[in-house]
């Protein structure tokens, strides 16, 4: 894919604008959004609105631009943003994880589309890819004013965190885990700086490198190539993150969301598949899960032909009314 003016990884549709904006989360974080809207917008009406996340060390030009673009085509007001400490957003340091302000900045950005008049506050949604989805549901469980989730390639990264892939990890794996991040706070005291370690290249390749495992060539693929490469997606948060995510812990509030419905997207070759499965198993209805036929987890950031938005704004359309 071309990059384009502005670092994003897609063409706008032709009906489409986009508007840079910036309002703060309740810890007064500049967060940094992208407005997307049909031209054609009626704006003496009151629309239904959707704010979008990104995947986990992604930014709003990639995946979430790529949904508000379709999502906006389709006639609704759509949010992406930049979460707190990352791409144009503000927090210091740069590059933390906090499942806790990653799941604020949904609900700033709800407080964001409901100060515009041509937005109902009665209908605006969330969606978040891959990490995002996660903490989408997170901010969905204590957040009434979301009335629908819709997650896509869905990660929970504090679950994993703490209880590894697939639930695999022990209680001696985690005590190993956690001694050695807690070490790592002593060296970056020492440093002066917490530690950030950059998982793809500052410059897009052609190849992916050799000897990676397969999930991790496959995230190369997406971020370290002209695929979808940008610099402000480095792959990579503060070590000590890690700290934050397995006190959290997995979600467990997923009930709570109910009566609000929940739409989970996954692929039939996506890794991450069983993430939205859990979560199905865990939430009450009304909710579905769609598994696209053939999709990897990538496939559900950028591929047009793969993603299901007709379905997405069937949802939408029946949920926020």
């Amino acid at each position: 894919m071309t990059l384009h003016e502005g670092g994003y990884r897609f063409d706008l549709e032709p009906e489409v604008s986009r508007t840079s904006v910036r309002y703060t989360n309740r810890y007064g974080i500049a967060i940094a959004g992208d407005l997307y809207c049909r031209k054609d917008l009626d704006e003496s009406q009151k629309h239904a609105a959707i704010v979008i996340g990104p995947p986990h060390s992604a930014v709003k030009e990639q995946a979430p631009g790529v949904y508000a673009n379709q999502l906006a085509q389709r006639g609704f007001v759509a949010l992406a943003f930049d979460p707190s400490f990352n791409g144009e957003s503000g927090g210091e340091p740069r590059h933390v994880s906090s499942p806790e302000i990653f799941a604020e900045d949904f609900s700033a950005g709800v407080d964001y589309l409901g100060t515009l008049p041509y937005v109902s506050r009665k209908r605006i949604g969330v969606l978040g890819i891959c990490g995002s989805g996660g903490f989408a549901l997170s901010a969905a469980q204590v957040d009434a004013r979301i009335k629908a989730v819709v997650t896509s390639a869905m990660y929970d990264i504090s679950g994993v965190n703490r209880e590894g892939w697939k639930h695999s990890a022990t209680d001696a794996d985690r005590k190993r885990m956690l001694e050695s991040l807690s070490e790592q706070r002593w060296t970056d005291v020492d440093a002066g700086a917490p530690e950030v370690v950059r998982a793809f290249p500052p410059e897009p390749t052609d190849t992916i490198p050799e000897g990676l495992d397969a999930i991790t060539a496959e995230f190369f693929e997406y971020y370290g190539t002209e695929r979808g490469h940008h610099p402000h997606a480095i792959g990579g948060f503060t070590t000590t993150s890690g700290l934050a995510h397995i006190n959290f812990g997995p979600l467990r509030w997923v009930s709570d969301i109910a009566p609000r419905p929940i739409l989970l997207i996954t692929g039939s070759k996506a890794h991450s598949r069983y993430f939205s499965e859990d979560v199905y198993k865990q939430a009450k209805e009304p909710r579905e899960l769609i598994v696209v036929p053939g999709a990897r987890h990538i496939d559900l950031y950028d591929r047009v032909d793969l993603i299901p938005f007709d379905e997405i704004a069937a949802f939408y359309g029946k949920n926020l009314t």
